[in-house]
């Protein structure tokens, strides 16, 4: 399991650096929030952050998407007898950028709703 998901982020190319990053930026603001809210507290910090992290994430899966057809067309212009083959490494960084970017945003944006609710009310 792990070897594929190593694998994926490899092949998702360098845009999977900024989706990393941002999630585990999320991801810790939204823990001490959580334990914040344990203790009684509800005066949450860094949602303003967490917020466009989670708008972020899926244009940056786009980003990806852009980065990785660029490379289809750039490995398929370069060699004019390319097989179908050649166009694959390019298809794989875009369908894998994009779906980490929405996953990403998906897991931080249902407990960001729920610390928000409980902020809210």
């Amino acid at each position: 399991m792990t070897q594929k998901l190593l694998t994926a982020f490899k092949d998702g190319g360098p845009v999977m650096w900024p989706i990393l990053v941002l999630s585990l930026i999320g991801l810790t603001i939204l823990a001490f929030n959580f334990i914040a809210l344990f203790r009684g507290k509800r005066d949450f910090r860094g949602m303003g952050v967490v917020n466009t992290i989670i708008t972020a994430e899926p244009m940056l899966g786009i980003l990806g998407t852009v980065t990785g057809i660029i490379q289809t067309f750039g490995a398929l212009n370069a060699d004019q007898n390319a097989a179908p083959l050649a166009a694959t490494a390019g298809i794989g960084e875009a369908l894998v950028t994009t779906a980490a970017g929405l996953v990403a945003a998906l897991v931080l944006l249902f407990p960001y709703n729920f610390l928000a609710d409980k902020a809210n009310g």
